[in-house]
């Protein structure tokens, strides 16, 4: 098993305190960088787990503090929460591009190699990220709800994606899995959707009780292969 460095380092945004836990190798290669994006949850133990199974794969792995050090247990806070970071929904982005930027000024990181994967909330900011930075190689959006994009949103995507969703989540519509499925075949994009028939919302995550293990062990080494061939290249 790879030897592991973790620790919590500070980030600044617009004079704003953000901090963001590092995840890394022990190594003093340059190594691709992905930045993780948290669930409603926060920054809880299966977001750093998640971290460390990324980079014993061999990425440095920034997952910024998007709450700010809330972390809520009761799906009730998770919607509040949610709906808070909803209401500042640039700001979110802001500060995953100060991660972006922190992870390709490190010198333990090639500044060419950037990768965004984010959960449930963090899917669909993986998405927007995508969208909006010129600065990401990849993106792996899981069960990013909410996430119903225009045919003209999806035209300006430029970095290729995996986009994971389960066909038993009750928050995200089959619908809306097919049509952005179809809008991006359309517009001729580098992105593939992948959907698992018999999961439901979160399986990843067996830590909130939606966990799919037979789903998951599929879905996992699909969006470790995906960063590597096009992050760690």
């Amino acid at each position: 098993m790879a030897i592991l460095h973790k620790e919590t380092i500070d980030l600044e945004t617009n004079g704003n305190r953000l901090t963001g836990v590092l995840v890394r190798p022990d190594t003093q290669e340059a190594l691709p960088g992905v930045v993780q994006i948290q669930e409603w949850w926060g920054i809880e133990p299966h977001v750093i787990s998640v971290a460390q199974r990324l980079a014993a794969e061999g990425f440095v792995v920034l997952v910024p503090d998007l709450y700010h050090g809330q972390v809520v247990t009761e799906p009730n806070e998770a919607q509040k929460a949610v709906m808070m970071l909803g209401g500042n929904i640039e700001n979110a982005i802001r500060e995953i591009q100060v991660a972006i930027d922190t992870l390709k000024a490190r010198p333990d990181v090639d500044p060419k190699r950037v990768g965004v994967m984010g959960f449930c909330v963090g899917g669909t900011l993986t998405w927007l990220t995508a969208l909006r930075s010129p600065d990401v190689a990849a993106a792996v959006p899981w069960y990013a709800g909410g996430f119903d994009p225009s045919a003209e949103q999806l035209a300006g995507l430029q970095v290729p994606v995996l986009a994971i969703y389960g066909g038993k989540d009750p928050s995200i519509p089959l619908e809306q899995i097919h049509k952005i499925e179809r809008l991006l075949k359309d517009a001729g994009k580098d992105a593939e959707v992948r959907v698992y028939p018999e999961a439901s919302h979160a399986f990843l995550n067996p830590d909130h009780g939606m966990g799919h293990a037979e789903s998951a062990q599929d879905a996992w080494p699909r969006a470790v292969q995906f960063l590597k061939s096009h992050v760690a290249k």
